[in-house]
């Protein structure tokens, strides 16, 4: 597959990558029985995106979601709010 300008800004650099398996609440979370079968049901499903969406609605699947996000995509110092 070529990767269109579009997709290029989505990629995430291998650097940022392998702090996902660097993380301890990463993994943590990946000890979850629930949450590998959530995973392994996108992983087999023949329509991704579906299985995906329905996904979104766990709880469970959405920490996982936000977690992995927060640790390639760290929200930016002046974007945070005061403690």
């Amino acid at each position: 597959d070529t990767l269109g300008e579009e997709d290029e800004q989505d990629r995430v650099p291998p650097q940022r990558l392998k702090l996902l398996g660097e993380s301890q609440e990463l993994r943590a979370l990946l000890r979850n029985p629930h949450l590998r079968q959530l995973l392994l049901a996108i992983d087999s499903a023949p329509d991704k995106r579906s299985v995906l969406r329905r996904l979104m609605q766990e709880p469970l699947f959405v920490e996982f979601a936000d977690c992995c996000l927060g640790i390639v995509e760290p929200p930016e110092k002046e974007n945070l709010l005061p403690e």
